[in-house]
């Protein structure tokens, strides 16, 4: 009985240290763009655009860093939001909190010589809270793919610098973003 226990209790330890060492690794997704820094930042700018979502905003958290005289790698982080996926957390008391993640950020970032694209597996973060904002997350995280794939073939669109309108209306009157 006591082998029984005891293996029962490495067991679970077992499984808890491997749990710790690797969710982290699959609540974001890492990808690596074809094109430069700036080039990525505005091609997902225009496919969120095209979407229908709208930009909230492009932040450069690197910018900030390297005004203060530290040099750091390049991090934009394009910010977008869609108020058919906001708007029902938002209404409702038990979900209000998740308003922690809008608006949706996109990271396009320098690693090395390559630029790399991160995004939040908002399919398997939205499962943590249940099935209404399983199913939000879901539609999010569909939407996050298109925002990531290029056509390589059409011309880099021009980098939309600062706040470009928001609130999730489509590039209407700014209303704070999402």
């Amino acid at each position: 009985m006591f082998k029984l226990i005891s293996g029962f209790i490495a067991g679970v330890i077992f499984v808890g240290v491997v749990a710790c060492q690797y969710a982290g690794g699959m609540m974001l997704n890492e990808y690596e763009s074809p094109f430069g820094l700036e080039e990525t930042a505005a091609r997902i700018q225009a496919n969120i655009k095209d979407s229908g979502w709208a930009l909230s905003g492009l932040r450069s958290p690197s910018a900030t860093i390297k005004a203060m005289g530290s040099n750091v790698p390049n991090v934009l982080l394009v910010e977008a939001c869609n108020v058919d996926y906001s708007k029902p957390l938002i209404k409702d008391d038990d979900t209000r909190i998740l308003s922690i993640l809008m608006p949706c950020t996109i990271t396009v970032y320098e690693k090395g010589d390559k630029v790399y694209i991160g995004l939040m597996n908002s399919g398997l973060m939205g499962q943590l809270f249940g099935a209404k904002v399983a199913g939000i997350m879901e539609q999010v995280a569909q939407d996050q793919k298109k925002f990531i794939t290029f056509d390589p073939s059409k011309p880099a669109p021009a980098l939309i610098r600062g706040a470009p309108g928001g609130g999730g209306q489509g590039g209407k009157k700014e209303l704070g973003g999402c």
